[in-house]
């Protein structure tokens, strides 16, 4: 342990010691996705107060928790091959009385990393869940894409399928979707992700690698680029990925309103498709007839 942690768990006792931990509660920690010094005081003063750590790899955990100098922190295996069984395991101790921390390997537990059935489990035996928040991916690239436009609204896809059928069905999907979406990718798929997106051509994206840590990159291009850009340096697809996929452009008025125009135009006399198209899309009239009048000369 540094000094500087040293420091860090008087300073996490001092600023959080004075509140209240109840026992008999899980308290789902979120822990650093690659940088140590993002760990929260509040999750330092839990994390000493608990009286076991549930978590997704005890010997990551015990290595995190050595790190910043608790030792001799009892652990408890949670992870996505037991977690319905061990998760009754972590209900009795509660019943009896005991604060219980969970953490994943990195970020927040229970969004794409297990811990949700277990927090499931721990309510419907009654008992109470409390969230220490910190660290999280989804939240780390959303900032530094600069893609969530106003009033927040985003969708979190997480994973998408393996096999590159369903994939593909996947990204069809989200291709309709107006949002900025988040996508997670692990480095031996991120590829094959990148050539499931290319159909979405000039949609933007932005590609956040190894967040947190030494080599950390945000990038933002075309998805028909990523690719490319992926094969233009091996460095480029290690590491855990992130992925934003910005919100489609709208279209402007002028542009849907000739659009709307050519297709009314096939069916209906100028003026008449001139002024639908108009009241439908918002476009100028007399913009709208100028382009009826070429349009109908075939020019």
């Amino acid at each position: 342990m540094s000094a500087s942690f040293a420091s860090a768990l008087n300073a996490a006792r001092d600023a959080a010691g004075a509140q209240h931990y109840p026992q008999g509660t899980l308290y789902v920690v979120a822990t650093p996705i690659g940088n140590l010094a993002d760990t929260s005081l509040r999750a330092l003063h839990v994390l000493q107060l608990a009286d076991a750590v549930a978590c997704e790899d005890t010997r990551h955990t015990q290595a995190l928790l050595r790190a910043w100098g608790i030792d001799g922190k009892k652990t408890i295996a949670v992870h996505e091959h037991n977690e319905a069984q061990a998760a009754q395991a972590v209900v009795e101790r509660l019943a009896a009385g005991e604060r219980i921390a969970y953490a994943s390997d990195a970020g927040t537990p229970a969004v794409s990393d297990p811990g949700a059935r277990l927090v499931a489990a721990v309510r419907a035996a009654g008992h109470r869940v409390i969230p220490v928040p910190g660290a999280s991916s989804v939240t780390a690239a959303l900032s530094a894409a600069g893609a969530v436009a106003e009033g927040g609204a985003f969708v979190f896809a997480g994973f998408l399928p393996a096999k590159a059928g369903e994939r593909e069905a996947a990204v069809a999907a989200l291709s309709a979707e107006p949002r900025t979406v988040v996508l997670l990718e692990a480095p031996h798929r991120v590829e094959a992700l990148a050539e499931a997106l290319a159909p979405l051509a000039g949609r933007q994206v932005t590609v956040a690698r190894e967040l947190t840590k030494q080599f950390e990159q945000v990038e933002t291009l075309a998805c028909g680029s990523l690719s490319a850009w992926l094969k233009e340096d091996a460095q480029r697809t290690r590491g855990e990925f992130v992925l934003v996929l910005h919100p489609q452009a709208e279209a402007k008025p002028a542009d849907e309103g000739q659009r709307v125009l050519a297709m009314l135009l096939a069916e209906l006399p100028l003026k008449t498709a001139v002024k639908l198209a108009a009241e439908i899309t918002g476009a100028p009239r007399n913009e709208l007839y100028d382009a009826a009048l070429r349009l109908k000369n075939g020019s």
